[in-house]
């Protein structure tokens, strides 16, 4: 994948659309992430918050649009420049998504394993290293299921840096997390963000983290971003879609239309 570093946005969508039958979930998506920042994308359940990451990096092929991905229209690649071109990602998914019958040094290592030459024990090495940038220690020869959710949380996150990606995504980060957990989450995110300098796209409906880890904040509303701004520039906005939703009420358009 050749990179354009001399644009602005490392992300760039324009007039996304995607069906399933009848179901038009996304219906002309524009948004733009720059590079470094950490966009998060709110908007409640069935919206078409995941649909859109996975559009992003390939796992949904788009009905219509374009994704610009560092300057690259990713849209009319082939498998082949798409399999590249996900190297530049790291996935959180929403429910961790670890294989069950591997030990953590060969879950974090799935990636290295198979796009790299490294050895087992060069493997190994990285995989402590990114463990220890999520706060995990002494875990690699433990399996998932001797793991509590945040650490299992964590280990996923660590597998998301272990090939050294320029862009991270994170579906829902902090689900089914108490809210101890989901901060030591939100606050490894601001981390790695600084440390590894990596450009960030979260999706989330936990208005919490939202605020928290964003830069800017877009919402997601009947397959549009409806609108895009900064945390303190959502909490004030004079949508009322937008403020219904992060002040969590149940009445108005938004439960007339889901």
């Amino acid at each position: 994948m050749v990179k354009d570093h001399s644009t602005e946005n490392m992300i760039a969508v324009r007039d996304l659309h995607k069906s399933f039958g009848t179901n038009h979930v996304l219906q002309g998506v524009n948004l733009d992430v720059r590079r470094g920042e950490d966009m998060v994308v709110i908007g409640g359940s069935g919206t078409g918050k995941s649909v859109l990451i996975k559009c992003i990096i390939g796992l949904i092929k788009p009905d219509k649009g374009t994704i610009y991905v560092d300057g690259q229209d990713t849209t009319s690649f082939n498998e082949k420049e798409l399999n590249e071109m996900r190297r530049e990602f790291g996935m959180l998914f929403q429910f961790g998504a670890l294989f069950d019958s591997m030990p953590v040094w060969e879950n974090v290592g799935f990636g290295l394993k198979q796009h790299t030459n490294l050895s087992d024990d060069e493997i190994r090495d990285v995989v402590t290293e990114k463990l220890s940038l999520v706060g995990l220690k002494d875990v690699e020869d433990l399996m998932p299921s001797q793991l509590s959710g945040g650490m299992r949380k964590r280990v996923s996150l660590a597998r998301a840096i272990a090939m050294a990606p320029d862009i991270l995504l994170y579906d829902e980060p902090t689900t089914g997390l108490d809210p101890i957990m989901a901060d030591v989450i939100n606050e490894l995110i601001i981390q790695l963000r600084e440390k590894l300098r990596v450009t960030s796209i979260t999706i989330t409906h936990d208005m919490v983290s939202a605020y928290k880890i964003a830069d800017r904040i877009a919402m997601l509303y009947m397959g549009k971003i409806i609108e895009v701004g900064t945390p303190e520039e959502i909490r004030s906005s004079r949508n009322e879609i937008v403020q219904q939703f992060i002040q969590g009420k149940s009445e108005g358009p938004i439960t007339r239309e889901q």
